[in-house]
């Protein structure tokens, strides 16, 4: 945890230039010998102690996202957070609650974002064809040119330690409920005989999570997603028939 000193406006630190003796500085703009009067000499007026700066609470959380996404949870500072941000902390905390707490909505963020892909392929019509649609939406979400590459769910959990213990378990409990909903999609498949009568629907939906994650670790190392679409295809020509 990082331990710098956040300076707050209007405390000593952040105190500007000192006026000119016998400047009113709290007079009302306009006002000989104060700011807002044009070519008037005169110091900015700090806004009242305590009073909320005004941010986009959407954005800044985008933002939160990538970093996560691309340094994980612990790799992840405050300082890098609340940069990226464009806030301070105080402002993060009164909006996002602790770090932790921020993570969580960031994730939440990323599963209804860049990760909806699966949900998507769960809606697809036959279990083929969720299969190919989890992967190729793995293949892209992990490859974007313009976003951190591999998954949030995966980076964020490679390196944690005790300090992020309960993120670590909140994103297998994440990884796993992917996993459970490929499983439940599979069983009505089989049922319907969309699958084999001897298919299992949990080995199935494991084996699809795991060439997912690999796939986004993959991509992480710098894996192209031509490459990735090829290990996609030899995946899926292992799909039962």
């Amino acid at each position: 945890m990082e331990s710098e000193r956040e300076t707050r406006p209007g405390t000593r630190a952040d105190t500007g230039p000192k006026a000119p003796a016998g400047t009113p500085q709290d007079a009302p703009p306009g006002t000989p010998g104060t700011p807002g009067t044009p070519g008037t000499p005169g110091t900015q007026r700090k806004a009242p102690i305590g009073r909320p700066r005004g941010f986009d609470a959407d954005e800044a959380l985008e933002r939160a996202m990538r970093v996560f996404w691309e340094q994980g949870y612990e790799g992840a500072g405050l300082t890098d957070l609340t940069r990226a941000m464009g806030i301070t902390r105080t402002s993060m905390y009164a909006a996002f609650g602790n770090k932790e707490e921020l993570f969580h909505k960031a994730l939440r963020r990323y599963s209804e974002g860049p990760a909806s892909y699966v949900l998507r392929a769960l809606a697809e019509p036959t279990a083929r064809r969720v299969a190919e649609a989890f992967l190729g939406g793995a293949v892209r979400a992990t490859t974007q040119p313009d976003r951190p590459t591999g998954c949030l769910g995966v980076q964020a959990s490679l390196a944690a330690g005790d300090l992020g213990r309960t993120v670590r378990d909140a994103l297998a409990d994440w990884r796993n409920e992917g996993t459970a909903r490929l499983r439940e999609r599979f069983t009505r498949a089989r049922d319907e005989g969309d699958l084999p009568a001897d298919a299992d629907p949990a080995t199935l939906a494991r084996f699809l999570m795991t060439v997912g994650n690999g796939i986004a670790v993959q991509a992480a190392s710098g894996a192209s997603r031509e490459e990735l679409r090829l290990v996609a295809d030899t995946a899926l020509s292992a799909w039962p028939s």
